[in-house]
């Protein structure tokens, strides 16, 4: 049965997002750094009268962090909101979940974060789960 999913750009690499981890998408405005927290976390923001922990999403999957990325998908980790940082965003559309094929070839943090493939016109698009990026608790004291 198909699933809606949000197509994202992260690192120039087309992902898709399962709807059920995104509670909005966001345009991200000023970040307060957090001193010593994650290298992965870029800071907090204000958004809509809460703060959300923003993620550095390139850097969590151990990628360069020269992105601006401006663009942000809210999800929600263990009663605690993050903003995601993304390139662009794409479409939302359905989908069926593949699992991970054997000849799709993935480093290790796509790997760690891959639940599987959509295929958009014949592309494959690798579907990720964004709490895989969220650093943990221990990581953000």
């Amino acid at each position: 049965m198909a699933h809606l999913y949000l197509i994202a750009q992260i690192a120039g690499r087309a992902v898709a997002i399962d709807s059920d981890q995104v509670e909005s998408v966001v345009d991200i405005g000023e970040v307060t750094a957090v001193p010593r927290a994650s290298a992965h976390v870029r800071g907090l923001a204000a958004l809509r009268s809460r703060v959300v922990t923003v993620v550095d999403t390139q850097s969590a999957l151990g990628l360069d962090t020269g992105s601006n990325a401006k663009r942000a998908v809210i999800t929600r980790v263990e009663g605690h909101h993050y903003a995601l940082l993304v390139d662009s965003l794409d479409d939302v559309a359905p989908f069926d979940l593949l699992p991970l094929a054997g000849g799709v070839a993935l480093d290790s943090a796509w790997r760690s974060a891959g639940r599987g493939i959509v295929e958009r016109e014949g592309e494959p698009i690798l579907a990720i789960d964004l709490a895989s990026l969220v650093p943990s608790s221990t990581a953000l004291q």
